[in-house]
C-alpha cells in the first residue's frame, strides 16, 4: 500500500457539530483545534510528511464580527501558547495566505512560530490563513509580471505560490459531507485523489482517517499517463 507524503484537508463542519450537540459555534471552532492536533499525530504514524489544512479562507472574513475575531484569537493561541507542545511533537509550521490581511501581531507570531520549528523533523503542518486560490494564482502572476517574467512555465510560476516550498497534495480529504474544493488548492491539486466524508470534523475518528489512507493506497494513480 502507497502511503501519501502529502494530504490537504478540509476541516469542514465545526458549526454543524457545535449545533446539532447544544454548543455554541465558538466551542465548535474549539473542538475542531483539539480535532487537528490529533490529526497531526496520526500524520506522523502514518509517515506522511506534509498536512496542508483550510483553516480559514479569504471569504471567511465576511462572517461575523464575533465568529472572525474568535477564530483569530484561536489562532493567536495556537501559535503562542500551544507552540511549546508543538515544539516537543516536532512539528513544523508553516503559515500560507494572504498573510497581510492579519494584523501586524499576528503576522509577526506567525513568523516567529515557523522560525521556531524550522528545524524539526515534521511533519510539517501548514495552516492556509486568509487563503483562497485564485488569489494565490493571482498573487503569483502578479508577482512573476513585476520581477519581468515572461514565457513563463509551470516550474518557474510554483516559484511564486504561497505554497512553492510544499509538495503538491496526493490527496485531499473534505468533511461535513460537502463536495468540492471551495477555492483549496486549485493549482497544487490537479492531480490529488478526493475523499470526500459525511463526518464533521470535530468527529474524524482514526478508524476513519486510517480507512481513508488505505483506500487512496488501493487507488490507481495514473496521473494522466
Amino acid at each position: 500500500m502507497s502511503s501519501p507524503q502529502c494530504i490537504g484537508i478540509i476541516m469542514d463542519g465545526n458549526r454543524r457539530f457545535a449545533r446539532e450537540r447544544g454548543l455554541s459555534l465558538l466551542e465548535g471552532h474549539n473542538a475542531g483545534s483539539e480535532k487537528l492536533k490529533e490529526v497531526m499525530r496520526w500524520a506522523r504514524e502514518a509517515g506522511i510528511k506534509h498536512v496542508i489544512v483550510y483553516a480559514f479562507s479569504t471569504e471567511n472574513w465576511n462572517r461575523s464580527k464575533s465568529e472572525v475575531l474568535y477564530l483569530l484569537r484561536l489562532f493567536k493561541r495556537i501559535l503562542t501558547r500551544e507552540l511549546t507542545a508543538i515544539k516537543r511533537d516536532g512539528f513544523r509550521v508553516r503559515c500560507v495566505g494572504l498573510l497581510s490581511r492579519f494584523s501586524r501581531e499576528l503576522q509577526k507570531i506567525m513568523q516567529n512560530a515557523e522560525a521556531e520549528t524550522a528545524n524539526l523533523p515534521g511533519p510539517t503542518l501548514a495552516l492556509a490563513l486568509s487563503y483562497g486560490g485564485r488569489a494565490e494564482i493571482l498573487d503569483a502572476a502578479n508577482r512573476a509580471l513585476k520581477n519581468g517574467e515572461k514565457n513563463l512555465d509551470e516550474k518557474t510560476f510554483r516559484k511564486y505560490l504561497w505554497t512553492q516550498d510544499l509538495p503538491d497534495p496526493d490527496l485531499i480529504i473534505r468533511t461535513s459531507g460537502e463536495k468540492r474544493l471551495s477555492g483549496f488548492l486549485p493549482w497544487q491539486g490537479v492531480y490529488s485523489e478526493l475523499f470526500f466524508t459525511k463526518t464533521y470534523w470535530p468527529a474524524l475518528s482514526r478508524n476513519e482517517f486510517f480507512g481513508i489512507l488505505k483506500e487512496f493506497g488501493d487507488r490507481e494513480r495514473r496521473m494522466g499517463r
